[in-house]
């Protein structure tokens, strides 16, 4: 027996103005579809924003249904969207805000599990990171270098 210690790392700032222009961009995009979402059951409200490699933004929201499970995540809801639209295009970043009518969220919400997959697939497809910055409505943004970094133990292609 062995115990195993994995560590994922973030860099958090302060607020969306500590980005760089082109990540405070994409953040702003993101928070821009998120307005948008439709979520009339939980209120919760999540955009999403990737950045491909030629420089094309795709954005995304959370679509509600009243059958819980037929909805889509804003995350997933840009990915499919973008490698529907654009296949052979590399996703470079991802841009996630959410924000609830309850209640101010001002700490990092991170990707679902089921959007971390998603994500995972295409990472694991073209062989090369997507970076992800998440925020709440205000506050904190966290960056991860990679979708691997919050996901350690995943399931992808290998596992087949």
């Amino acid at each position: 027996m062995k115990k195993v210690e994995l560590v994922s790392t973030f860099i958090e700032y302060d607020s969306i103005k500590e980005l760089c222009e082109q990540d405070q961009d994409l953040m702003h995009k993101a928070i821009e579809i998120r307005k948008r979402a439709y979520a009339p059951y939980s209120k919760f409200k999540v955009g999403a924003a990737i950045l491909l490699e030629d420089g094309t933004i795709v954005q995304g929201s959370n679509q509600e249904n009243a059958a819980y499970p037929s909805g889509l995540c804003a995350e997933r809801t840009a990915i499919f969207y973008a490698n529907a639209i654009h296949p052979d295009k590399k996703i470079l970043k991802i841009a996630i805000t959410a924000a609830s009518d309850l209640k101010t969220t001002n700490q990092p919400i991170p990707p679902c599990g089921a959007c971390r997959q998603s994500i995972l697939e295409y990472e694991t497809k073209q062989d090369t990171p997507i970076e992800m910055f998440f925020m709440g409505e205000e506050g904190v943004v966290r960056y991860s270098p990679s979708l691997i970094n919050i996901l350690p133990f995943h399931f992808d292609k290998d596992s087949l």
